[in-house]
C-alpha cells in the first residue's frame, strides 16, 4: 500500500518514509508512526509523518498494518 491516502495511515504503523535529505537518493527509513503531519486527505509525494523516532519525511509505503 502506497502513502498518499491520509486514511491508510495510522498512528502506531509500521512504515518506510523518505526524509528530505534522502529524496535524490531515494534512501528509505523505517520506523512506527508517531504523528501524522499532513492535514490534506491526499498527497500526490506521500503523507507526511513524525516517526518515534523524531525522523520526519513522506510515506512511500505501509509495511504493516
Amino acid at each position: 500500500m502506497s502513502g498518499r491516502k491520509r486514511a491508510d495511515i495510522s498512528v502506531g504503523l509500521l512504515v518506510a518514509i523518505v526524509m528530505k535529505e534522502d529524496q535524490r537518493s531515494g534512501d528509505l527509513t523505517e520506523g512506527v508512526v508517531d504523528r501524522i503531519l499532513t492535514k490534506s486527505a491526499t498527497h500526490p509525494h506521500g503523507i507526511k509523518v513524525r516517526l518515534e523516532t523524531g525522523e520526519v519525511g513522506r510515506v512511500k509505503e505501509v509495511l504493516e498494518e
